[in-house]
């Protein structure tokens, strides 16, 4: 009995002493100590993370992690709760979440199967696919008509993969002119380094309309994959919940559509598929 006894004891002080160290290595934890969330923004994915002409972070999914991060700082009743916004790249945004550069990220990038093997994703923000853009006038009546010229995309993004598999499989038979970033990929079409230029659609068509400095651009009917994004966190189950709970209240009570009107409204109404996603995704508390 006596054994038995101080085996239970003993058993008692190692999950005491575990546990305070388990959640001392959550994301929310150590946020609450320092008082401090790191955010990761895109510096020129128009509308939904770029820079804007006051040199502030702006756009849509930068609009939702303010949001995000108002209601963290109030979970954690931290008084003051000091919002650091990190500049990220397509090409090392994960890299960023995986060394605790920054803790959330809020651009435009896509929850796919392989990804959320390393990394946690929240409830979708939006739903988009991948398209090509061309110079007016110049839009291909079939993709065989463009075979063998150059595709500018930016390298690290879903399009590039999609891209890649589609040529692999003899589908798309184009060269892809690999660039950092989306005002790249406008320029080589521009200066006709390039024929199209591949990314999202709502991305080509935003991207042109600011950067396009007056140059005509017309948008393929062809959309060739699906992109539903969601703001990308390390895998740590008590923040994605903070970040889903602040969503699915946004899409249940319709505070999302103000945010949608200030960054989307040139674009038209929300599609379909968009309101689908907001209404599959506003969860019941």
């Amino acid at each position: 009995m006596i054994k038995r006894t101080l085996f239970l004891a003993g058993l008692a002080a190692s999950f005491a002493i575990a546990t305070p160290a388990m959640a001392a290595d959550s994301t929310l934890a150590n946020i609450k100590q320092t008082g401090t969330l790191k955010l990761g923004y895109r510096e020129n994915s128009i509308p939904f993370s770029f820079v804007g002409d006051d040199k502030q972070p702006r756009g849509y999914s930068v609009d939702l992690c303010r949001i995000v991060a108002e209601n963290i700082g109030k979970q954690l009743d931290l008084p003051k709760l000091d919002v650091r916004w990190v500049p990220v790249t397509a090409q090392n945004r994960f890299e960023a979440l995986k060394s605790g550069a920054i803790d959330i990220e809020c651009g435009n990038t896509t929850q796919t199967l392989s990804r959320r093997a390393d990394f946690d994703f929240s409830v979708m923000t939006f739903v988009d696919g991948a398209g090509l853009l061309f110079r007016e006038g110049e839009v291909p009546s079939s993709l065989e008509a463009i075979k063998e010229q150059r595709v500018a995309v930016v390298s690290g993004t879903t399009t590039e993969k999609t891209l890649e598999n589609l040529i692999a499989a003899g589908k798309l038979g184009v060269h892809l002119l690999k660039v950092a970033d989306h005002d790249a990929a406008l320029n080589a079409l521009k200066d006709r380094t390039a024929t199209a230029y591949a990314a999202d659609r709502t991305v080509l068509v935003t991207t042109a309309l600011v950067r396009g400095q007056g140059q005509a651009f017309a948008l393929a009917t062809l959309q060739f994959s699906y992109e539903p994004y969601g703001l990308a966190m390390r895998r740590d189950a008590d923040l994605r919940l903070a970040v889903d709970r602040t969503l699915a209240r946004l899409y249940r009570t319709g505070e999302i559509s103000p945010i949608l009107a200030r960054w989307f409204e040139p674009l038209g109404k929300p599609n379909d598929a968009l309101q689908a996603m907001f209404l599959i995704n506003g969860l019941p508390e």
